[in-house]
C-alpha cells in the first residue's frame, strides 16, 4: 500500500477493536502491533513503583461485563462494544433495582445515540456506559449485574525509539496509547507517530529523535521520572493527539512559548495552512503538561486537528473509524514532515566574506547577464541567508524577516557552504 494515508488509516482499523487502558493486555498487544511497523522497544515497570508523586498502578485483567434484565437479556455487554465498561471497574456480581444501578450508568445526553468513555483508574469503583437512549427505556425492575475483572500486581509498559542523528540533541515525539476504541483521540496519534518514525530511520538526521507511546498521564510521569538524565539532552518534541479527523490543523505552543518547534510550527502554518490556529500553552490536555511541568520545562508542544474536548465526537463512541480519514491523515503527516524539517536543518552560519556583497557569479552562484529577472527568488534567498549570517541569526530568523519560504533558505545556505563562503556554527 503505497498511500501512506491509506496504510495509516488501515492500521488504525488494525487496532481499533482492541481493549487498551493505562497497564494490561491490550495495551501490549497495541505496542506489539507497533513493534511490526518499526522496531520499538517495550519497557515495563512493575506496580508499586514510585514515579515522583504517583505510584505505578496495579493491571486491570477483564474477563467479561454485562447487565442483564429480569428475562436475562443483554442490557449491554463488554463483549459488544469496550466501551461499556467503565475502564478500571472492580469486580461485582449482583442482582440490584434499577434505582441501586443508576449510580453506576453513565451516558450523554447531547449525542443520544453514543457510548460515552468514563475512567476510575485511582478510585475503587464500578459503572458502565451506555447510549442516553437506551437509559432512557430502562425500566423499573431487578437487573442482574456482572462485572468479571481483577487488579493484579503487574507492570505498566511503553514503547520506546531512538532514531540517532549526527548529534546526541534529542526531538521528543510522542502520544498516549490508552484508550480503548476510539479512533481520532488514540489511534490518529499512534499510527502517524509510527508512520513518520519509518521515514526517518533511514534519512540522514542533524537531532536524534525519541519516540514514546505511552498510556497517558502515568506513562509520561513514569518515563520522565526513570529517565532524568536524559532530559537536558531533549531540545523540544511534539505530543500527537487527535490528529486524523478533516478539521483544521490546531497546535497549542510549550510552555516556553517561542521555541524552536513553535516558530517552526508557526513558520509551516502561516505559509500552508490558512485556517489553522495556534493556541498558547496551559497547564491542561495531554502530555505535554507533564512535559512542560516546571521542574522539567522542556519545550513540547501539542499538534492536533480538532483539539481535544472541541468536537462532540470526544470521548465516545461516534469516535469511530469514520471519523478519522486517510485525507486528514496524510496532511497531518506532510505538514509534520515540514515541521521537523525545520527543526532538524535549522542552523547559524557565519559569512566568511562579510566584507561588502562577494561576487556570487565567479563562483557559479548568480546569473551572468545583467537585468535578466529568471531566478530572482533563488538569488533573493542567496543574499539573505549571506547578509544575516553574522552568527546571531539562524536559518528560521532569515525565513522569518525575508519571508522567502524555509526551504529555499535552507537550500540557499547550503550551496553557499559548499561555495567557501559560510561554514556552520555549532553551539
Amino acid at each position: 500500500m503505497d498511500d501512506p494515508g491509506s496504510r495509516m488509516h488501515a492500521f488504525a482499523e488494525q487496532l481499533f477493536p482492541i481493549c487498551r487502558s493505562i497497564t494490561g493486555d491490550g495495551l501490549r498487544e497495541s505496542l506489539r502491533l507497533i513493534g511490526e511497523q518499526i522496531p520499538i522497544a517495550i519497557h515495563g515497570l512493575p506496580s508499586g513503583t514510585q514515579a515522583f508523586d504517583w505510584t505505578i498502578p496495579q493491571e486491570w485483567v477483564v474477563r467479561q461485563a454485562w447487565i442483564r434484565d429480569k428475562h436475562g437479556e443483554d442490557v449491554v455487554n463488554f463483549r459488544n462494544h469496550n466501551l461499556h465498561l467503565v475502564g478500571y471497574s472492580g469486580p461485582v456480581r449482583a442482582r440490584m433495582s434499577l434505582a441501586e444501578l443508576m449510580p453506576h450508568l453513565h451516558s450523554k445526553p447531547e449525542l443520544p445515540d453514543a457510548i460515552p468513555y468514563r475512567t476510575s483508574y485511582y478510585k475503587d469503583d464500578w459503572g458502565f456506559c451506555l447510549p442516553h437512549r437506551l437509559l432512557g427505556q430502562l425500566k423499573d425492575e431487578e437487573y442482574e449485574v456482572l462485572v468479571d475483572t481483577d487488579l493484579v500486581d503487574g507492570e505498566l509498559n511503553y514503547g520506546e525509539l531512538l532514531i540517532p542523528g549526527s548529534s546526541d540533541e534529542e526531538f521528543l515525539i510522542s502520544c498516549h496509547c490508552c484508550h480503548p476504541s476510539m479512533a481520532n483521540d488514540n489511534l490518529s496519534g499512534m499510527v502517524i507517530a509510527a508512520e513518520i518514525a519509518s521515514h526517518l530511520i533511514d534519512r540522514p538526521l542533524r537531532q536524534s529523535y525519541r519516540f514514546l507511546f505511552l498510556p497517558g498521564t502515568i506513562g509520561s510521569i513514569a518515563w520522565l521520572a526513570r529517565n532524568q538524565a536524559l532530559i537536558p539532552k531533549i531540545s523540544g518534541g511534539l505530543v500527537l493527539a487527535c490528529v486524523g479527523d478533516p478539521g483544521p490543523l490546531t497546535y497549542k505552543k510549550t510552555r516556553h512559548g517561542n521555541s524552536i518547534v513553535d516558530r517552526a510550527v508557526e513558520s509551516v502554518f502561516n505559509g500552508e495552512c490558512p485556517s489553522a490556529e495556534i493556541k498558547e500553552f496551559m497547564p491542561y490536555g495531554y502530555d505535554e503538561r507533564q512535559y512542560g511541568s516546571p521542574g522539567i520545562n522542556l519545550a513540547v508542544g501539542c499538534l492536533s486537528r480538532s483539539s481535544y474536548g472541541s468536537f462532540p465526537e470526544y470521548h465516545t463512541s461516534a469516535d469511530d473509524m469514520s471519523f478519522i480519514t486517510a485525507e486528514a491523515l496524510r496532511d497531518t503527516l506532510e505538514k509534520l514532515e515540514k515541521i521537523l524539517f525545520i527543526v532538524d536543518r535549522n542552523m547559524r552560519y557565519l559569512n566568511l566574506k562579510p566584507m561588502a556583497e562577494p561576487q556570487l557569479g565567479k563562483y557559479g552562484l548568480y546569473g551572468t547577464t545583467g537585468g535578466v529577472r529568471t531566478g530572482r527568488s533563488t538569488e533573493m534567498a542567496l543574499l539573505w541567508v549571506l547578509n544575516l549570517s553574522d552568527g546571531s541569526n539562524d536559518l528560521l530568523s532569515i525565513a522569518e524577516k525575508s519571508g522567502i519560504d524555509f526551504t529555499q533558505i535552507h537550500d540557499a545556505s547550503q550551496r553557499l557552504v559548499k561555495a567557501g563562503l559560510m561554514r556552520e556554527l555549532r553551539d
